[in-house]
């Protein structure tokens, strides 16, 4: 059914999208890729690839969180990342820094969860470092004569904050160009306004599935008839029909809403947030989910293995609640989106990983329909600079 909030009316997307999408729902196709693709299951499990696409992502921006989780000063999350340990922590002076949470003493981790705090103690001997990364505390200092303090803070790592997200390369003292990672995109996902929402929650979801697997599953809603059709997702959608549009490495799909056939009953045509849900994928792992109520953030990386992924899902309001009856609405409407995740999708993906790793076929099939498949798969080819054949 229809949501009853108030849809926005400063988003970056226009009427043009809803009159796109009612023509496809009219005719009852959808915007396809210019053939099928194939692609070899050895995509989705050998193991020198997959080593290859981890040093991608060590040395791409990676959104690791909303800046409304890091919303005041002295604000600070533990992001577990590719194996990695990362702290996040927004500083008296506003800006938000990323660090290695590794102790330079002896590698313990001084943060731990998420919370407030000006100081991170590491357990082991109690170095402690501020939340600019200065080791401004040291127990028994004797021991440690002649040690210079300030090349011995928290190794820091590249971090921009931009258009409500807070952006780190894993790769300490590499430069950090978040605008130009997004390039065409970067004007409209700003046009969003993600700043002002406000943090909710998240989960996170381990699965036997490789990770680009379960990326492609954010990228179309063919599937949705049949592993959603009982849940919230499948209900708010028309399967099978979506718009499409690609910013080089990175997409935007717009799948329209069962009444979006009343659209022709608004001569200004209102917000398309009314009538449709847009979901970006922002090379190499996040898909965001717009609608009118909030945004899901759906992180999803590699794990140890080409055969694991892990996801993070989480949720922003658009609208900071007003009260906690409001809030404990946005909670539920997380809940039941989280549940379709979980159990639906993440029900299927794992016969889809073991499918990857035990099939005698020769590929997968992609079809025309989901052509945002194709354009994640095109995205990958491209920069591991692949060789497989993508039509056939």
């Amino acid at each position: 059914m229809a949501s009853t909030q108030t849809p926005l009316t400063s988003i970056p997307v226009g009427p043009e999208l809803v009159h796109r999408a009612l023509a496809l729902v009219d005719a009852g196709v959808t915007e396809m890729a210019p053939t099928i693709m194939q692609v070899p299951l050895d995509y989705y499990r050998d193991e020198s690839l997959f080593e290859r696409e981890r040093q991608l992502c060590l040395h791409t921006p990676l959104a690791l969180a909303p800046s409304a989780q890091l919303a005041r000063p002295h604000d600070f999350v533990v992001r577990e990342v590719l194996g990695t340990s990362v702290l996040l922590t927004r500083h008296a002076d506003g800006v938000v820094r990323a660090f290695l949470n590794y102790c330079r003493h002896r590698g313990g981790k001084p943060a731990e969860g998420c919370g407030s705090a000006r100081r991170f103690t590491c357990p082991y001997h109690a170095w402690t470092y501020d939340n600019a990364g200065h080791l401004v505390g040291l127990p028994g200092d004797q021991g440690f004569e002649g040690l210079d303090r300030d090349a011995h803070g928290l190794v820091a790592l590249p971090c921009q904050e931009r258009h409500g997200l807070v952006w780190v390369v894993l790769t300490a003292g590499e430069p950090i160009d978040v605008a130009t990672h997004l390039g065409s995109l970067d004007e409209e996902l700003g046009a969003w306004n993600l700043g002002s929402a406000e943090y909710l929650t998240e989960r996170e979801i381990t699965a036997e599935v490789n990770w680009k697997a379960a990326i492609e599953a954010f990228a179309e809603n063919y599937h949705f008839p049949y592993v959603h059709k009982n849940s919230i997702v499948g209900q708010n959608t028309v399967a099978n029909t979506a718009v499409f549009d690609a910013y080089g490495q990175h997409h935007r799909l717009g799948f329209p809403c069962p009444w979006i056939t009343t659209a022709r009953e608004d001569p200004a045509l209102g917000s398309p947030l009314a009538y449709m849900v847009f979901i970006y994928f922002i090379f190499p792992n996040l898909t965001l989910a717009m609608s009118p109520v909030g945004t899901e953030i759906i992180d999803i990386l590699p794990s140890d293995r080409p055969s694991h992924s892990l996801l993070r899902h989480g949720w922003m309001a658009t609208e900071p609640a007003a009260d906690d009856a409001v809030r404990a609405g946005y909670l539920d409407l997380y809940e039941a989106v989280h549940a379709a995740v979980r159990d639906e999708d993440f029900g299927v993906l794992p016969g889809c990983g073991q499918a990857s790793r035990q099939g005698q076929h020769a590929t997968m099939v992609i079809g025309r329909n989901e052509i945002g498949v194709q354009h994640v798969v095109s995205a990958f080819h491209a920069a591991l600079g692949l060789t497989f054949p993508l039509s056939g």
